[in-house]
């Protein structure tokens, strides 16, 4: 294999699309199959084959001229590239409804993240169980991060607590922060932060349909009143 590039040199977009080719990937490997072309990959994760090509250019050359990707091989070194060939803990902030949803969710652990802590300060919640994780009170976090040595956080609690949580995770010596709230969170230099907020990305994904509805309507309309003649110039 050629020489890998440094994780900062390679577009963020490229990062991005290597989650969806890993995700496809692992899905061809439940249904039995051991080779996919940059094409079938395509088709299964929406991206153009040329594009994937060069996508993996960036890594060195995983496939084989008319013969395509082994599909375990693939799956290892994109684990690799994206550092989930190893187990990683979280701490999740927030028992309620959304945050007992993400310690649930199987996907974590067939990417090798493991919820190791789930914290609320909710005297309801303190002392109960979620996957068989005991739901600790928020003002040990600190310390229960410090001793277990987690590096990612997970913010799912009211927008308002969203800064006041981000504060406690960094002063746990966390990393990484996923904020799952509306909240402009702030954080200093060193820690990593990525907003997931559902509503924004709906609004995203509204202007589209937007003028998806739009477009449809200047073609029906311009189809009911003919072609405008041109003027002479």
């Amino acid at each position: 294999m050629s020489e890998v590039l440094l994780l900062s040199d390679i577009p963020e977009g490229v990062i991005e699309r290597l989650s969806t080719y890993l995700n496809c990937l692992i899905k061809f490997e439940q249904n039995g199959i051991e080779t996919v072309s940059s094409e079938r990959l395509g088709e299964s994760s929406g991206v153009n084959p040329a594009e994937i090509r060069r996508d993996f250019t960036y890594f060195g050359t995983f496939g084989k001229n008319g013969v395509g990707y082994d599909v375990d091989t693939m799956i290892k070194n994109i684990k690799r590239i994206l550092g989930s060939d190893e187990p990683h803990k979280i701490a999740l902030v927030g028992a309620g409804n959304l945050g007992s949803a993400i310690a649930s969710y199987e996907g974590l652990l067939q990417h090798g993240f493991h919820v190791a802590a789930i914290f609320d300060n909710d005297p309801k919640k303190i002392g109960t169980n979620i996957r068989n994780l005991e739901v600790f009170n928020i003002k040990v976090l600190s310390q229960i991060l410090r001793s277990a040595s987690i590096a990612i956080g997970i913010i799912a609690v009211p927008p308002a607590a969203a800064q006041p949580v981000a504060d406690l995770l960094i002063e746990g010596n966390i990393s990484v922060i996923l904020n799952y709230t509306p909240a402009l969170v702030r954080v200093p230099p060193g820690v990593q932060l990525h907003n997931t907020d559902p509503a924004q990305q709906l609004l995203h994904t509204l202007y589209y349909l937007s003028a998806n509805e739009k477009g449809l309507t200047r073609r029906k309309r311009s189809s009911t009143t003919g072609p405008k003649r041109q003027k002479k110039t």
